[in-house]
């Protein structure tokens, strides 16, 4: 019986790690390939400086040459700028899914430790089942989707306000940048962050507290562990707004930030190192 639950654990710990690197590939490879917008991402690190808004009357300009055509085809790529393509309940809705995928992308990587973990601390149940790793991995994407959500409707509100436009979906406001970056600077150096932080990079500690048997305990430790990380994130993922939601070097980069704070020894200390550069940068924009 024994040898029968050490091998049904062991095909359950190798079918969660194939879960997690398909669910990670599949996602970087529908942001590779425009997340069904049909746009080309961008493959270049972000400006230091805002692009400048093209002006009205360029956009009127460009809406006499092109004619009605330029509206539909640009209603159909949610990174231009609101008055080419409004707010219909379909780009909303590419948007929030866009959106919820790159977190998958960018989140599931680091996370991995503490959803294996969860799967391993099955070893322990009295019912020789396998834990509902499955569930708690779905608790820890419900966060990241109502996060997900929250940044399409601000996505929404500053491209109607014209602060974001471009295919990379990127702010054109050096005053909005600037305050996104140094408040995400400060935010890096916060207690409150480093709180967050160290929740995320203890996953035993975590699941040692908080572990809960069954489907509605790993639903409920998985929402626990995503709040926690939203916490921890939230603010390095304003930071897309800045270099381009739709910049593929910009998201990988933020990726690798992110994973090295929860993953490398001296996670606060690059946390800190990323919360000044960040303040550098805001600075920079503000005085140049």
């Amino acid at each position: 019986m024994a040898t029968a639950l050490e091998a049904m654990l062991a095909r359950h710990r190798a079918v969660t790690v194939a879960m997690l690197f398909l669910l990670t590939v599949l996602a970087w490879i529908w942001l590779a390939t425009g997340a069904g917008s049909g746009m080309v991402p961008g493959l270049s690190f972000p400006a230091m400086m805002p692009a400048s808004s093209p002006s009205p009357e360029m956009m009127r300009g460009i809406d006499n040459a092109m004619g009605d055509r330029t509206g539909a085809s640009m209603g159909a790529m949610p990174g231009m700028a609101a008055a080419a393509a409004p707010w219909a309940l379909p780009r909303f809705l590419l948007t929030f899914a866009m959106w919820w995928v790159m977190m998958v992308a960018m989140m599931l990587p680091s996370a991995a430790p503490t959803i294996l973990l969860h799967a391993r601390a099955g070893n322990a149940s009295a019912t020789g089942s396998p834990p509902a790793t499955g569930t708690f991995l779905a608790g820890y994407l419900l966060v990241w989707g109502l996060f997900s959500l929250a940044a399409t409707v601000l996505q929404m509100a500053l491209e109607r306000a014209g602060i974001m436009a471009g295919m990379d979906m990127v702010s054109v406001s050096r005053p909005f940048s600037a305050a996104v970056l140094v408040l995400a600077g400060l935010y890096q150096l916060s207690p409150l962050k480093e709180a967050c932080l160290r929740h995320c990079r203890n996953p035993a500690r975590f699941l040692a507290r908080h572990y809960r048997p069954g489907q509605t305990g790993a639903l409920r430790m998985g929402l626990l562990h995503g709040a926690w990380c939203a916490g921890c994130c939230w603010l390095l993922m304003a930071l897309l707004f800045v270099g381009g939601v739709m910049n593929l070097v910009w998201i990988a980069f933020l990726t690798l930030v992110v994973a090295a704070e929860k993953l490398l020894p001296g996670g606060r200390g690059i946390a800190i190192a990323g919360g000044l550069a960040c303040i550098a940068w805001g600075a920079w924009i503000v005085l140049a």
